[in-house]
């Protein structure tokens, strides 16, 4: 029996992807479920290009996007966007900070060329990390017909936003990690709600997935759907997302050791080489809290001594650089990126189709066993 989502989209199985790469968003999209690339990091010339590759490849299946919209925000870097640098925005004593330790460490410095091509792509993409940001994003989406849903990943959109959306008829959804949330977001007209519990990686709450799911069910009257996120890369998993009342999952850490993933070989081999509780909660990535692995770079912002966060996109700007410098050196003990308590599931490589098939036969086997308990 199909869902209100899976009604009003003509998606096939409750899985729903985020990834911010478009092959994942394609291979899940063809495969049943529904794909949503997440958009906060590119500039809208590059969301563009990534939005008419998928076009080609899901012939006539809907799609998502997924943008931040953050309340809390570093002002003058938004109104600076696209006329200064935002690198030079960035405190010095934040800059110094980052390159002693790297320094210390014996990271080195990216080659020239290599180092203008990040800083450019970085500073241009987590200009999006902001309310302007992510409406100039939006103004790309419009021309994209085959988005038929764009989640705001930080909270309820901005009446303006619902009232654009609404106006092109896409489906609107939202992240929440508190009851509460969920209550703004639904009077803020969103179409549904992503429950995000503690579990899960990138920009997470506090309350577990088990314990928030049923609350905020409650706490939206059951008027629009609600999809259950963190803790989700089996079928069985998804299976208990539904029995509690979910109408899909929301699953995001599983497709980073898929072939299809942007991922380098040394950053996969990261998340395979990670257990449950090497998934921490940190807010050097971004200013705010994100669930990421855990590393001497991101452990070294907890010391005493370290600087204060810096609110977006500043400290994604600065992070993001040092993460390129890490990746190209291949240096594990410092890497860190978005993952989710999953992650420690994850021991090698395979392809996005043979985990949507995994999932989905494991999800018929697990309502098949509920229904024999039932009928006992």
């Amino acid at each position: 029996m199909q869902n209100r989502l899976q009604k009003r989209l003509g998606f096939q199985s409750p899985i729903f992807a985020f990834s911010h790469c478009r092959n994942v968003v394609a291979e899940v999209t063809k495969a049943g479920g529904f794909g949503v690339l997440g958009a906060s990091t590119f500039s809208p010339e590059q969301l563009e290009v990534e939005l008419a590759w998928i076009d080609e490849q899901v012939g006539d299946l809907p799609y998502g996007v997924d943008v931040i919209i953050p309340v809390k925000y570093d002002r003058d870097a938004e109104a600076a966007f696209g006329k200064t640098d935002l690198n030079d925005l960035i405190p010095d004593t934040h800059k110094a900070f980052m390159r002693d330790f790297l320094e210390a460490e014996g990271v080195p410095e990216l080659p020239p060329e290599e180092k203008t091509r990040v800083h450019n792509e970085i500073a241009s993409g987590r200009g999006g990390m902001t309310p302007d940001g992510a409406r100039r994003l939006l103004e790309v989406v419009a021309r994209h017909p085959k988005v038929q849903v764009v989640v705001s990943a930080l909270g309820a959109p901005p009446e303006d936003v619902v009232r654009e959306l609404r106006k092109r008829g896409i489906v609107i959804g939202a992240m929440c990690g508190k009851p509460k949330h969920a209550s703004r977001q639904r009077a803020a007209g969103v179409d549904f709600v992503v429950a995000q519990g503690t579990e899960a990686g990138g920009h997470t709450g506090a309350i577990s997935t088990l314990v928030l799911v049923p609350d905020v069910i409650d706490s939206v009257e059951n008027e629009i759907p609600v999809i259950a996120a963190g803790g989700f890369a089996r079928g069985s998993q998804i299976a208990a997302a539904l029995a509690m009342g979910a109408e899909g999952v929301w699953c995001g850490t599983v497709w980073l050791g898929t072939q299809e993933s942007e991922l380098t070989p040394f950053e996969k081999q990261a998340y395979f080489a990670a257990e449950a509780e090497d998934a921490v909660r940190r807010r050097c990535r971004t200013g705010k809290t994100v669930r990421m692995l855990k590393s001497r770079l991101s452990e070294i912002w907890e010391a005493p001594g370290a600087p204060e966060y810096l609110d977006p996109p500043l400290q994604g700007v600065l992070f993001n650089e040092v993460t390129a410098r890490v990746i190209r050196a291949e240096r594990s003990d410092l890497y860190s990126f978005p993952a989710g308590q999953v992650v420690g599931s994850m021991k090698q490589e395979t392809s996005v189709r043979q985990v949507m098939l995994d999932m989905q036969t494991e999800l018929a086997d697990a309502l098949e066993r509920l229904q024999t308990l039932g009928q006992g």
